[in-house]
């Protein structure tokens, strides 16, 4: 039996986008996309999540020892957070006069996409 993989859809964050953690351990915390990973559905939040990896000196990393960094949370667990309401919120697209689809913010109708 074959299994179908599915295609990677495009999230509802983007990099360096500011997101607030809504469930889980890091509940409440806010911070900044730093990479994210759309067919994990996952994303890597600043200073959020952190995990300790036991790391050999090699010769990329001259230093060994336990080094902590962020791990990545899966996307349903962190919402935009709006630039203008600064409240946790979900989005929508909306089509531009120019037929760009941006996001908004539904609970204040402001446009979150940049440029």
């Amino acid at each position: 039996m074959r299994v179908a993989r599915s295609v990677p859809r495009a999230l509802h964050i983007r990099r360096n986008d500011t997101v607030a953690v809504i469930a889980g351990k890091e509940r409440g915390k806010r911070g900044k996309v730093l990479r994210v990973f759309p067919d994990r559905n996952r994303v890597i939040v600043e200073k959020v999540n952190f995990i300790k990896r036991h790391q050999r000196p090699t010769q990329k990393v001259r230093r060994g020892g336990i080094i902590e960094r962020e791990g990545p949370i899966h996307a349903s667990n962190v919402m935009l957070v709006c630039g203008k309401c600064d409240r946790p919120t979900r989005t929508g697209l909306q089509a531009l006069a120019d037929g760009r689809k941006v996001r908004v913010c539904r609970r204040c109708g402001e446009i979150v996409d940049k440029g």
